[in-house]
């Protein structure tokens, strides 16, 4: 099995493309989306090392080029993954695919993308903000805006925000407390906490200006990351929702790994994200078996 390795702001990722296997590769294509076999090939000492695989399969909307499948490096399933359809542009781009822009189905829908000068432009779609939508427990109705929530005995004020994908943003005022220390802390305990029945990235903000905010990123299914392409999105909806940013203005996120740029249209109609994705290198999985 072939496969090629990028990353995106140093979020991580293991690319497999299955979209022209013979039908004698089809047990191979169903062994590497294996939650076992994604957990073996992501780990950095063992395996290839990455925050998850991603898998490149045939597209089942007719305006699409191809599917983009999720998986984290626990073996988990994501919707979606800001920073991974960028890498998958790329590599769709280096294999041939020159349209532009293109449209690559996930899990939250088809996301049109577009290669610029920086990077990748993703049209992300609209936020999605009720509980019911998020999801998240409570009126299924109602937004979470600013609500607190209890971990390990400290109480957060949290927005709740999807992406396609559910975040829980929370904003940090205090300027002697360390993001990454927070995360490390809170995340783990935040993620699988009852609120949230399908489980949440959490995100620690600090609101630097109305067009800059400083984020780190407990991943679902990950842990810390680098950089998280739907966690931007969602921190810079949430800021909007805070009376901290701006809808309609270029906002720089920077991140663990480094910054993208996000813009909330108008009324949230759309998220824009711009930023990197890099190739790093080429390989072959054998065997694709755990040990």
């Amino acid at each position: 099995m072939r496969f090629a390795k990028y990353h995106g702001l140093g979020n991580d990722f293991v690319v497999v493309d299955l979209r022209d296997l013979r039908d004698a590769d089809a047990a191979t294509a169903t062994a590497i989306q294996d939650p076992d076999v994604v957990r073996a090939v992501c780990d950095r000492h063992f395996g290839v090392g990455g925050d998850g695989v991603l898998a490149i399969l045939p597209a089942i909307t007719a305006t699409s080029v191809a599917r983009m499948r999720v998986l984290n490096a626990d073996g988990s399933e994501a919707e979606m993954c800001g920073n991974g359809v960028r890498c998958v542009v790329e590599h769709l781009h280096g294999r041939g695919v020159t349209a532009n822009p293109m449209a690559i189905d996930t899990g939250a829908g088809q996301l049109v993308c577009e290669r610029v000068a920086g990077g990748v432009t993703v049209a992300m779609g609209a936020p999605r903000l009720t509980r019911g939508e998020i999801p998240m427990a409570g009126p299924p109705g109602e937004r979470c805006i600013s609500q607190p929530l209890e971990a390990r005995g400290q109480v957060f004020s949290v927005t709740g925000v999807s992406m396609g994908n559910p975040h829980a943003v929370i904003f940090v005022d205090d300027t002697t407390q360390d993001l990454r220390t927070l995360a490390e802390t809170f995340g783990p305990t935040i993620e699988k906490c009852s609120t949230f029945p399908a489980r949440t990235n959490v995100e620690f903000v600090r609101a630097r200006s109305r067009t800059e905010l400083d984020v780190v990123v407990w991943e679902r299914g990950c842990g810390i990351t680098l950089a998280c392409g739907t966690g931007a999105c969602a921190s810079v909806v949430a800021a909007i929702l805070n009376n901290r940013c701006d809808e309609a203005t270029d906002v720089r996120v920077k991140l663990l790994g480094g910054s993208l740029t996000i813009r909330v249209l108008s009324k949230m109609t759309n998220v824009s994200m711009t930023g990197p994705a890099r190739h790093v290198f080429d390989g072959e999985l054998e065997p694709l078996g755990v040990a």
